[in-house]
């Protein structure tokens, strides 16, 4: 099962789920917020066999699900994996409507680690993000398990997410396993997202805005394609058992115990400035860079001049990015110009 799959990151989850597994999925998504049914369709289209593998079930995280509901998503074999993406995500979004953001995001969670403890998953992955543990110093990285320390509305809604997802793997034994990932970028995503926003600037000859303090402190972030974070996802589902807590270590063959969750930090070697990284988005638009230095403390209050993550635990553990950055980010801004569609939303 896997939540918030008309999103962004769901999507891409989804696809590459259908392209490297023969897992059946159940979809679900309320269409309510950035998500939509087209990127689901686009999935689908031109993959006769992948439609009969998919159930997209309409439902809106911030209410239970119900006893059909739960029926359809176990299909009468039961649930093996749940994957919990769906969140709203936008930052400017919760800084200006920060109590329906918070309030949704908790609820999202609540829910979905309910049907969890209905259902038994032998997994429940917890998407997160780096935000939560606040900003670092150039060249520096969070490691799994430091302070959670959030400079705004979602990134404080995303810590909540995990404290109540480690509350419920202490208490009920729910086999959670969080994940905190970097900026990601793709193809379909929100033109308010800031790949898709710099190249639509590029291609009308607009001026891109350049978060920075001061000249010589522009902002940076690791960046990772969503589908490179779908595949970490699947192999840690495939090559891992999530640890219990020891109150809980029957329920999971095979898994060790532990005095918290599994963690991992998903992301990839490359941190990149904002400025190179609209330099490289207007290099393979072939367009030249109009832009302008822009005070982050002014334009978002709270914001974090530099994000780090160290991604060396599940490097050691075998896994790595199967695309590179600077490659990634070329093939999503060749299939943007192919389809302006999604740059118009």
């Amino acid at each position: 099962m896997l939540t918030g799959a008309a999103g962004f990151a769901g999507h891409h989850f989804l696809e590459h789920a259908l392209t490297v597994t023969n897992w059946d999925v159940v979809a679900t998504g309320s269409f309510r917020h950035r998500g939509t049914c087209d990127r689901i369709e686009q999935v689908l289209n031109g993959h006769r066999t992948w439609r009969s593998r998919v159930t997209v079930l309409t439902h809106d995280l911030t209410a239970p699900f119900s006893m059909r509901e739960q029926a359809v998503i176990s299909g009468g074999h039961g649930l093996d994996y749940l994957v919990a993406m769906a969140s709203m995500s936008h930052v400017d979004t919760s800084i200006s409507d920060p109590v329906r953001f918070c309030e949704n995001n908790v609820a999202v969670i609540l829910n979905t680690l309910e049907l969890a403890r209905q259902l038994r998953p032998a997994a429940v992955v917890v998407i997160s993000t780096d935000e939560v543990y606040g900003p670092v110093q150039p060249g520096q990285a969070h490691a799994e398990w430091a302070p959670a320390l959030p400079s705004n509305p979602y990134s404080a809604s995303k810590a909540a997410q995990e404290a109540v997802a480690i509350s419920y793997w202490r208490t009920y034994g729910i086999p959670v396993i969080i994940t905190n990932t970097m900026n990601l970028f793709g193809e379909r995503a929100h033109p308010e997202k800031y790949v898709p926003k710099v190249l639509r600037a590029v291609l009308s000859g607009d001026e891109v805005p350049v978060h920075a303090g001061a000249a010589g402190d522009i902002g940076s972030r690791h960046w990772l394609h969503a589908r490179n974070m779908a595949d970490a996802v699947i192999w840690l589902l495939r090559m891992t058992t999530p640890a219990m807590f020891p109150a809980h270590a029957g329920r999971q063959e095979n898994a060790a115990v532990a005095d918290r969750p599994d963690r991992y930090n998903i992301a990839g070697p490359d941190r990149i400035d904002n400025l190179a990284l609209a330099q490289m988005i207007a290099a393979a638009a072939g367009k030249p860079l109009r832009w302008r230095f822009e005070s982050f403390h002014l334009s978002r209050p709270g914001h974090d001049p530099h994000y780090g993550l160290d991604p060396g635990k599940l490097t050691a553990a075998g896994w790595n990015p199967p695309v590179p950055f600077a490659e990634s980010l070329e093939r999503t801004v060749q299939w943007s110009l192919k389809h302006p569609e999604w740059l118009d939303l």
